[in-house]
Parts: C-alpha cells; structure tokens; sequence
C-alpha cells in the first residue's frame, strides 16, 4: 500500500493524545495508524491518508493537544519511504 503522508504528534500524557487523535479525525479523512507510548509519558500518535487531509489533521491535532496538555511535536511526512513505514510500523 502506497500512502501520501503520515502525521506524527507527540504528546505527554494520555489525555491529550487522546484529545489530539480525536481532532485530528474530525478534522479530516484520516485514519490512525498507531499510538505509541515511549516512555517518561511521552505518546506518539501516527496517522494517515492524502497530504492535505494530514496537513489539516496534524494542525486540528497539535492545537487539541496543546489546550489538553502538552504538546512536544507535531510532524508530516508527505509520500513517505515503504522502509520507513516498515520500520516504524513493522509491516
């Protein structure tokens, strides 16, 4: 499967990942992949679909999770390298 962009938001705490993920799917078409939990309370939450929709998401997202808490990163990745899915996602 071909995808046009990941989304990426790092947060610190499970509420504004949460709060984050759910922007970011009312935002826009996208689908979450994954979350992540990292350690020290740190969650990255990873989503995609096409890059405009990933663009708007990741925005809708970063501001949700910047008023529920804390918000550490916010990242697109337009036409991402199959590697970099694969070790990311491990497909």
């Amino acid at each position: 499967m071909v995808r046009q962009a990941i989304g990426l938001i790092e947060t610190t705490g499970t509420n504004p990942a949460i709060q984050a993920a759910d922007a970011m799917c009312k935002a826009a078409g996208v689908t979450v992949v994954d979350t992540v939990e990292i350690g020290g309370g740190y969650i990255t939450t990873i989503i995609e679909g096409d890059v405009g929709s990933v663009k708007a998401a990741v925005d809708a997202g970063a501001e949700a999770a910047h008023e529920a808490g804390e918000l550490i990163s916010a990242h697109v990745i337009a036409q991402p390298h199959e590697d970099l899915v694969s070790a990311m996602l491990g497909r």
